[in-house]
């Protein structure tokens, strides 16, 4: 062959070559995705899209995306990206087949990607505290003369000094740091009377609003924005797909419940005791199940009176109850966890089966933590992972270690690290191993448990 001829030849065999890779590129559309079993997510580590709570993935978009692959026989496999020009990025990669999050609808991202699938209309809102005799503002027009705090160097900053700048000025900006606080931080502080105002998305803001019921965030401050999940151009069948979905899901009761799940139903346990300690039915007696508690307390050399203080901070002794997270019974077990100690879901509305694999689970935590010596800090630890989950607790415990704190001390140490897990440079760390994690309720049920286990020990007998 020729000088000519071969340089002929190389650029035809790169065009096949070429052409070979972005057919096979091309077609991975719906049915090749059907055929691997596998539909690959892109998301983000947030409390509205994606975590893990009670070491089960929970999440607003994970849910319905479940939901999504649930109907087509498909396992979801979640992929986390950093941010969402990430996401985008590892989409047109082929990283990942879809985002499942809300991604905004813009006319420059129209021509790169196609919108498909679960559609939400957005807008920032005013977060403002309603007690009694609170006076709510229901223009933006009463934000003149009053103080608003916002994260520094974000969206929400962006939007405020343009609504300050269209009222002509008198809104007063606080900046908050970044690098230590985030919206939902903020969102606390309004409940707890600590800041009057802030700003924060719509949808994560009425999910703070199951957290904190004295909350009211009726009032928008910005215009009405699109978003929308997002498929690759080349993958028609699929964006056909979600949006069949989403057109038939939206006034389904899956659909429907999903919804009520994150932004409706009450969630987390207030700072202090969540009840007051006068339920006590008679001297000596606890509640109606003591029997049980007692024999599995026994069994598992647990404080009987420690299992109650367990029961009520899970379900107030209500057999029936369920929280928002799934968890059922006397002794707020998971359907998962309860299916690992042998229970079927069927058992955990018995009564004395709920307490046995309740007795059982902690005993397994107190077992794992073993290493810690103080059997007090072991069980503040166990305590935590129980309402939180092991792998939190874990990647707590590593971050105490890796900064210099005590890893088998909860106070100041553990606890301190597990709240961290909120802020990206933490959750992100390369010790941690679960992400994203919001501790409030964790670090509270911690302190009620033990507040009420140590009054139960005061006026009733061993």
């Amino acid at each position: 062959m020729n000088k000519r001829s071969l340089w002929l030849f190389i650029p035809f065999v790169l065009f096949i070559s070429c052409g070979k890779w972005y057919r096979e590129k091309r077609i991975h559309d719906f049915p090749q995705i059907l055929q691997a079993d596998t539909l690959r997510v892109l998301t983000l580590n947030t409390s509205t899209s994606y975590f893990i709570y009670r070491d089960q993935p929970m999440g607003y978009h994970y849910d319905m995306i479940f939901d999504f692959c649930k109907q087509h026989g498909l396992v979801p496999e979640i992929i986390v990206a950093e941010n969402t020009q990430a996401m985008i990025k590892m989409l047109q990669l082929g990283v990942g087949d879809m985002i499942a999050y809300n991604i905004p609808v813009t006319n420059a991202l129209k021509d790169s990607v196609r919108f498909a699938g679960l559609q939400h209309i957005s807008h920032q809102v005013l977060v403002q505290r309603a007690l009694p005799g609170d006076t709510l503002i229901t223009d933006v027009i009463g934000l003149i003369g009053k103080k608003v705090t916002v994260i520094g160097s974000s969206k929400y900053r962006d939007r405020l000094e343009n609504l300050n700048n269209e009222l002509g000025g008198g809104i007063q900006l606080e900046m908050a740091r970044s690098d230590t606080l985030v919206a939902e931080d903020l969102i606390r502080s309004v409940s707890r009377g600590e800041i009057a105002y802030t700003v924060a998305d719509d949808d994560l803001a009425r999910l703070d609003q199951t957290y904190f019921r004295n909350l009211n965030v009726d009032l928008p401050v910005s215009f009405e924005q699109r978003s929308s999940w997002v498929v690759r151009k080349d993958a028609p069948v699929l964006a056909d797909s979600l949006d069949s979905w989403f057109e038939k899901k939206t006034a389904a009761p899956g659909f429907l419940r999903i919804e009520k799940k994150y932004f409706e139903e009450t969630k987390g346990y207030p700072d202090s005791i969540r009840a007051s300690y006068e339920e006590i039915l008679g001297h000596g007696v606890i509640s109606p199940f003591d029997k049980w508690f007692r024999q599995e307390g026994k069994r598992q050399q647990i404080d009987w009176r420690l299992l109650a203080s367990v029961a009520w901070q899970e379900s107030s002794f209500k057999t029936e109850g369920e929280s928002w997270a799934g968890a059922i019974g006397l002794m707020g077990l998971m359907p998962a966890t309860a299916g690992s100690l042998g229970l079927s879901s069927d058992d955990l509305y018995d009564p004395e089966a709920n307490i046995r694999a309740g007795a059982e689970y902690l005993r397994s935590l107190l077992n794992t933590f073993d290493l810690v010596t103080d059997p007090n800090e072991r069980l503040r630890i166990s305590l935590a992972a129980y309402n939180g989950g092991v792998g939190h607790v874990f990647d707590a415990r590593a971050l105490a270690e890796k900064y210099g704190a005590n890893k088998n001390v909860w106070a100041g140490n553990v606890e301190k690290y597990i709240h961290l897990k909120r802020l990206e440079q933490y959750y992100t760390d390369p010790v941690c191993k679960y992400g994203y994690f919001r501790a409030d309720e964790t670090i509270n049920y911690v302190a009620n448990v033990i507040d009420r286990w140590e009054y139960y020990r005061r006026i009733v007998p061993e």
